[in-house]
C-alpha cells in the first residue's frame, strides 16, 4: 500500500537539520511504512547543512550520489567539509552517514551575486494554474483506488499541464514530456536556501513521473530509487508563488530512466536546471 504523503509542516522541520559543530548536523528522517529514506529529502538536508556553513552566499548547485537507502527511522549524520571558499563561489562536500556506512556523497556550491550579461531560453506557453484543476481534481475518479492515494493532501499544490501517470498509463503512445506548476500548501520562512531545498525535495518526487509515463507505471505500482541527482540555481527561488517545471525524461535503458526538468518562475525567469537518473531495477512495467 502507498504511503501517505508527509506534511508540509514536517518537510519543513526535518530539513532544518540540527548543528552540533561546525562541520557536523544531524537531520531527522521522515518515516513511512517501508522505513525508506526519501531521495530529495535526504539531499535537501544535505543542502541545508552545507548553506549554514556558507551564510553570506546563496545555493548555485548541488550534485548527489545516493550508495545506500538508509532505514528512515533513525536519525543520518551529515558532516561538511569546507573544500573552497573563492571570491564568488564556495564548495562544500557533504558526506552522509548511518552507522557508520555511507548513504551519499554530495558536492555542493554557493555563490554571490554578479553584475554580468544574462540570457536564457524562454518558458513554453502554457496555461496559468489558477486555470487548471489541482491534482486531486484531476484524479477524483480514481478516489477509490489504494485507499485514496491519488486524493490525499500533498504538501504542495500540483497542476498538471500534461497528463499525470495514472492517466498516462491508458493513453495510447505516451508523452515523455511532462510539464506542471507546484507551489507549497503553504508559507514558507524567507529562506533562500529552504527554498532552494523544498526545490530539491520536489524534483526529487515528480521528475521521475516523466519516465514513469514512458514506463506505463506509477509512483504506487513499481518499485524505484534515486541513483544521482544534480541541479543547477539559476537564480533564487520564490515559492510564494507558482513555479512551473518542464519535465522530460529523454532515455530509459537497462533497468534505468533518465530524466530531466527546466523549472520557471511565473515571470518566465529560469530557476532551476535539474537532472535525475532513477533504477527500476530488472522487472517492473515496461513501455508495450
Amino acid at each position: 500500500m502507498p504511503h501517505r504523503q508527509p506534511s508540509l509542516a514536517d518537510i519543513l522541520a526535518t530539513l532544518d537539520v540540527d548543528r552540533v559543530d561546525d562541520e557536523h548536523f544531524v537531520a531527522t528522517q521522515l518515516d513511512n511504512p517501508i522505513h525508506h529514506i526519501v531521495g530529495g529529502h535526504i539531499a535537501g538536508q544535505a543542502l541545508i547543512a552545507a548553506s549554514r556553513t556558507a551564510p553570506d552566499r546563496v545555493p548555485h548547485s548541488v550534485h548527489v550520489y545516493y550508495l545506500r537507502a538508509g532505514d528512515a527511522r533513525r536519525p543520518v549524520d551529515l558532516h561538511v567539509e569546507v573544500a573552497r571558499d573563492g571570491g564568488t563561489l564556495s564548495t562544500r562536500q557533504v558526506t552522509a552517514r548511518q552507522d557508520g556506512q555511507i548513504l551519499l556523497e554530495v558536492l555542493s556550491s554557493f555563490t554571490t551575486a554578479v553584475d554580468a550579461a544574462e540570457y536564457q531560453q524562454s518558458m513554453p506557453a502554457v496555461p496559468d494554474p489558477e486555470s487548471l484543476p489541482s491534482s486531486q481534481q484531476q484524479l477524483a475518479d480514481y478516489a477509490d483506488e489504494l485507499g485514496g492515494y491519488w486524493v490525499q493532501p500533498h504538501p504542495f499544490d500540483l497542476r498538471y499541464v500534461d497528463p499525470p501517470p495514472r492517466l498516462a498509463v491508458e493513453l495510447p503512445d505516451p508523452s515523455p514530456r511532462l510539464r506542471l506548476w507546484w507551489k507549497p500548501s503553504g508559507p514558507v520562512p524567507a529562506d533562500a536556501a529552504m527554498h532552494s531545498a523544498l526545490l530539491t525535495y520536489l524534483s526529487g518526487t515528480t521528475m521521475v513521473e516523466a519516465a514513469l509515463a514512458m514506463r506505463r507505471a506509477t509512483p504506487a505500482s513499481t518499485f524505484n530509487a534515486l541513483i544521482d541527482h544534480a541541479l543547477w540555481f539559476q537564480r533564487p527561488v520564490d515559492l510564494s508563488d507558482w513555479v512551473l517545471s518542464d519535465q522530460f525524461s529523454p532515455s530509459g535503458v537497462a533497468g534505468r530512466g533518465l530524466s530531466t526538468s527546466t523549472m520557471y518562475n511565473r515571470a518566465g525567469q529560469l530557476v532551476c536546471v535539474a537532472t535525475q537518473e532513477l533504477y527500476f531495477g530488472r522487472g517492473g512495467a515496461r513501455r508495450r
